[in-house]
Formats: C-alpha cells, sequence, structure tokens
C-alpha cells in the first residue's frame, strides 16, 4: 500500500508494518484498536491543530486519552491552541480526515507528541488513508519527526 506517509517512512529507511482494517466513519482509534486487536492506548492519534495565529501544529495522543489544549498551549508557550477544521487540517496535510498521518505532510509542521508515548514497545499510527494503520517504534516520533514531548494527556 502506497501513500505519502509510506513513501516518506521507506525515504527516511524507517521499519513498518501495514495494518489495514474495516474503517468506519467517525469510529476512530476504538475501531481501529477493536479490529488490530491492539490496546487503544498504544493507538495514536495525529491531531492537526492551531495556536492563536492560526499556525498549524500537529500533536500525536493516546488513542484512549483527549488533549488538554489548555496545558499544551501553556506548555509550548502560546496563547491558545484549538482544533483545526476538517477542511484546513486537509488543506495542511494533504489527508483526509480519518487518514491523517504526521508522515509525509504536504507542509512542515511542529510536531509536539505526548511524553509518555516514548515509553511503549510498538505504536500504531496512522499511515495515510482511512483504515490504515502502520506500526513503528515510537523513537521514530522523536528521530526522524523532531518530535517535542509535551505532558497534557486527560482520560478519554
Amino acid at each position: 500500500m502506497e501513500t505519502q506517509a509510506t513513501k516518506f517512512l521507506k525515504q527516511n529507511k524507517i521499519a513498518f508494518d501495514n495494518h489495514p482494517y474495516a474503517y468506519e466513519h467517525r469510529g476512530g482509534t476504538k475501531v481501529s484498536a477493536r479490529e488490530l486487536g491492539v490496546p487503544e492506548h498504544e493507538v495514536i492519534k495525529t491531531l492537526i491543530m492551531q495556536n492563536e495565529n492560526k499556525e498549524p501544529l500537529v500533536v500525536l495522543m493516546h488513542g484512549d486519552c483527549q488533549v488538554s489544549t489548555k496545558e499544551l498551549a501553556r506548555q509550548i508557550g502560546v496563547k491558545k491552541v484549538e482544533p483545526c477544521t476538517p477542511e484546513t487540517a486537509s488543506r495542511h496535510t494533504g489527508y483526509l480526515v480519518g487518514g491523517t498521518s504526521p508522515f509525509g505532510t504536504k507542509r512542515k509542521m511542529p510536531v509536539y507528541m505526548e511524553k509518555s508515548i516514548a515509553d511503549l514497545p510498538r505504536i500504531y499510527i496512522n499511515g495515510g488513508r482511512r483504515g490504515y494503520l502502520v506500526s513503528i517504534a515510537p523513537n521514530v516520533l522523536i528521530d526522524v519527526l523532531g518530535a517535542t514531548p509535551v505532558e497534557c494527556a486527560l482520560p478519554d
């Protein structure tokens, strides 16, 4: 399966495994975790948000957690953070919502990840289309994307 994300992973010589599954509209990480038989905590969602100046950023979060936008804004030194509209997110990434990967985005954006993601042995993250995750080592997020660890998770 070739997507912008898998092209990016291959160009950067990152080992990954393919995990296609039956996509359900608005099913989110609960569905992908159930379909793949993995804990939802190990399924990482890619969220496209923006600061008060409408500058986009990527937030990577455990599937079973929400982002405290207040806490995230405080930690990254901006006044406020809010989710982008699906249209704006697609414009920045080149992906459809539900199929957004942090790899191979159309526009280079700062990436923030919940710190505890790095403690997982392996993560499942969107591979660039709906119904398709790739599993990778979490250190790739820091080593290749330059993700900044933050602590802004709220239980879902």
